[in-house]
């Protein structure tokens, strides 16, 4: 199957996009004049699909049921009682709930951690999006459900590996220190080094945690993932909001990538992650929503605002955080953390494009598209979304959405109500 994108403007210009497959084949003069699918880009801008490096995808179940809390009494007196009682069908709902949110905001892929996770893949594969899917691995340090825990681990990742599709990916998900035995995390780190698989994990996202690491450990969150030898490239650490300057600088000797969750961050009063000292150091930082339970939305638009805001704000320095970099943290760089060949639209890459409506006020007048999707979008300029090469989106509309709100809204409902 072929698409063409006829007449669209790409980094200031007008041209088309020609796709083969799930591949960009040619762009521009290279452009054939006729496919399968053809698609008027008049008055659209293309861009990459947004990466979105970490999320808890189908919380969204549990959107606005527990808001205004400290995290930790968030996570342990209202998520965690509520997510006891959660069933494999309310993931794929609330997970398809998710994708067709992400849908509409322009993401086309997305790192996710959660539970029931072959219900996720499944609804992944229906939506037709990208993601990588980790299970959420908590033993609350008990050793011995560790083992049981782990016993189990292969079976997941069969399960999301066998869905079907190549957009949907295994990774090993351990939920953080406070929540995860050494014992596990040391295991956690072997089947990584066997099997190649990415690690996706909460590190130093809150002044407590780091507190209780030193009276626990006797060391920083950094320095004690680094004694268990998970710091890697395999190794995708959400949040790292407290940082001193020699943790990051082991992120950045062993190639840690970093998902930066601002507007979590400041939902939680969690802290603002020093992106400045980590980019300087070299360190792949990418952007994240995390679960909309706590931002409270999968809108990666919003979230770059909020990237760029939080650092200007925390540093005291308007220069810090531009939009050039904001944007490519949200396509690009989350590509490259994820290790997928997305996140540009050149040649040879993975056919994930989002069409921009430049006909919003809001992008008006458009001196320049980057800095006015970082700062003045959010997800509703997006009007055609294409994953994998198949259109997912057009005019805004994707079919069977009615369906998909009200089956999560239901789930949602009688999550809440769960004895």
């Amino acid at each position: 199957m072929s698409l063409l994108i006829k007449d669209v403007r790409l980094e200031g210009a007008t041209t088309s996009i020609y796709i083969e497959g799930n591949t960009i084949a040619a762009v521009g003069g290279k452009a054939r004049v006729e496919a399968d699918t053809v698609l008027d880009g008049k008055g659209k801008a293309a861009i990459p699909g947004f990466v979105n490096t970490h999320t808890h995808a189908a919380m969204a179940l549990l959107r606005s049921y527990a808001d205004d809390l400290p995290l930790q009494e968030w996570l342990e007196k209202a998520i965690w009682p509520r997510e006891a009682k959660i069933e494999p069908e309310d993931i794929y709902w609330g997970t398809k709930l998710a994708c067709l949110e992400m849908i509409k905001g322009g993401t086309t892929t997305f790192n996710d951690m959660y539970f029931h996770m072959d219900q996720a893949a499944r609804a992944v594969k229906e939506m037709g999006l990208r993601a990588v899917l980790s299970e959420g691995f908590i033993d609350n340090r008990d050793a011995d459900l560790g083992q049981q825990l782990l016993k189990k681990q292969g079976s997941i990742l069969k399960k999301i590996e066998g869905v079907g599709t190549d957009r949907v990916k295994a990774a090993l998900g351990p939920h953080s220190l406070y929540t995860v035995s050494r014992e596990s995390l040391q295991a956690m780190k072997e089947l990584s080094d066997t099997k190649g698989y990415l690690v996706h994990f909460h590190l130093a996202e809150t002044k407590r945690e780091v507190e209780d690491c030193l009276s626990e450990q006797g060391m920083r969150p950094v320095k004690y993932v680094e004694s268990l030898g998970l710091l890697s490239r395999q190794l995708l650490a959400a949040h790292c909001c407290w940082l001193e300057p020699d943790e990051v600088d082991l992120l950045a000797r062993d190639g840690v990538r970093v998902s930066y969750c601002p507007v979590s961050n400041m939902n939680l009063a969690a802290g603002a992650m020093p992106y400045r000292a980590l980019r300087e150091a070299g360190v792949l930082v990418s952007l994240g929503t995390d679960g909309p339970a706590s931002n409270n939305n999968l809108d990666m638009l919003e979230s770059m605002k909020f990237a760029a805001l939080l650092q200007k704000f925390a540093s005291g320095d308007p220069t810090v955080a531009p939009a050039s970099e904001v944007y490519e943290m949200a396509t690009l760089g989350g590509a490259r953390a994820l290790g997928l060949d997305c996140g540009l639209i050149e040649e040879g890459r993975l056919a994930d494009i989002a069409l921009i409506d430049l006909r919003r006020a809001e992008l008006n007048p458009a001196h320049d598209l980057k800095s006015l999707l970082v700062y003045s979008a959010h997800g509703n300029v997006v009007d055609t979304v294409i994953c994998d090469g198949q259109v997912l989106m057009k005019g805004r509309r994707v079919p069977g959405e009615a369906e998909i709100v009200r089956r999560a809204a239901e789930a949602g409902q009688s999550l809440a109500s769960r004895e």
